[in-house]
């Protein structure tokens, strides 16, 4: 009795924290896939708080046979203005890539944006292993991130529960470059989603 009620609790701890599936159509999928026609790219994003430095959320942009971002439980497509499977956003063209880094840089987070150029061959693998990956429950942002990228480059990443130590060890890398933006509108960061029209940057 005592065996049955502990793996029933274990079933209801693990059930809580599984993630929900989201899944577009594979129309919508194929409609809004967009090539950058920039150099096959990483860009890993760490959003940091302004106040006591610590790492607040993780996601990658993968420029591969399309540019995707995987916002691993991430807040920005909530409306679902683009279309998403399990974390994973398409159509991420350039005006769609400056809102996603402006909606996470407000008066009380900066966003640390690293770069760094791969082969086709891992850019292509990269893309693979987001889509592959599957929904990520809350908190697991950098733990998810970081699992891929310790794929990609074994033995040189690791895997982190901490967004900036994630971004440490991807800094680390030959040939990674480096920014960070700095804005200071209010919190509330719906006002950058407001001026954002997704019909128009579907056009684009």
């Amino acid at each position: 009795m005592r065996s049955l009620v502990l793996a029933l609790a274990a079933s209801l701890t693990l059930a809580g924290c599984a993630a929900e599936s989201v899944w577009a159509p594979d129309e919508e999928v194929a409609r809004a896939a967009y090539r950058h026609d920039g150099p096959p790219r990483l860009t890993l994003y760490t959003m940091i708080n302004n106040n006591n430095g610590s790492g607040a959320h993780t996601s990658l942009m993968v420029n591969g046979s399309q540019r995707v971002i995987f916002d691993p439980a991430g807040s920005f497509n909530k409306a679902g203005h683009l279309p998403e499977r399990n974390d994973v956003l398409f159509g991420i063209n350039p005006q769609v890539e400056d809102v996603y880094t402006r909606y996470h840089a407000r008066q009380t987070y900066r966003v640390q944006i690293q770069q760094l150029d791969v082969s086709p061959e891992l850019a292509e693998r990269a893309l693979q292993l987001v889509k592959a990956n599957g929904p990520v429950p809350q908190a697991q942002c950098s733990f998810a991130t970081s699992r891929i990228l310790s794929e990609l480059f074994p033995g040189q990443i690791g895997t982190s529960w901490y967004p900036r130590k994630t971004a440490e060890a991807f800094g680390k890398l030959p040939g990674v470059s480096e920014q960070t933006l700095y804005e200071y509108d209010s919190d509330d960061n719906s006002n950058v989603l407001a001026a954002w029209d997704p019909q128009r940057a579907k056009a684009q």
